[in-house]
């Protein structure tokens, strides 16, 4: 099944930046994925998981300080930082054409978090991925959207609470 909502990757400048230094002040440490350690890692900049053989980062991310940089927002205790992996070198980022929804492991658990135009949260939803995730997901987007308040929702993992992808409004 298509999405309805597209998911975005951490912006291409975002990531240059970060392969430097990352939002909590750290030197980027890449290292090769082996069989035994990060196969399958969510990469952010290209929304797959990582192959082994490939070189990656855990690096520091805060989106909400980041778009608030640039539009003027204004998130105050909403802003936060944590863990995501990115290619260690520019990558292609993800497909053109996406088919379905990233990281969508049919029993994972998600929150899709949804902030208004300051970057506060204004509500969000916990998401058990069911079979057909893609309906799982538009249907959580449909509902966030058809607040008015809401500008993007944050997709994190609950079990690490990571920033997985963001949607915005269309």
């Amino acid at each position: 099944m298509a999405t309805t909502y597209t998911a975005q990757p951490i912006p291409p400048t975002a990531l240059a930046e970060l392969r430097r230094t990352d939002d909590a002040g750290r030197g980027c440490v890449p290292y090769t994925v082996t069989d035994d350690d990060g196969v399958g890692s969510p990469l952010r900049c290209c929304l797959r998981g990582a192959a082994a053989g490939e070189r990656i980062a855990l690096v520091s991310y805060a989106p909400l300080r980041r778009w608030a940089a640039e539009t003027g927002a204004e998130p105050g205790a909403y802003d936060e930082q944590g863990p995501v992996f990115i290619h260690a070198e520019e990558c292609g980022g993800p497909d053109e054409d996406p088919k379905a929804y990233p990281f969508d492991r049919t029993g994972a658990l998600r929150t899709l978090r949804r902030y208004d135009a300051q970057g506060r949260i204004v509500g969000g939803r916990l998401l058990e991925i069911p079979e057909e995730p893609a309906e799982g997901f538009d249907r959580g987007f449909a509902e966030a959207f058809a607040d008015p308040e809401v500008t993007r929702v944050h997709v994190r993992a609950v079990e690490y609470g990571c920033f997985l992808f963001e949607v915005r409004r269309a």
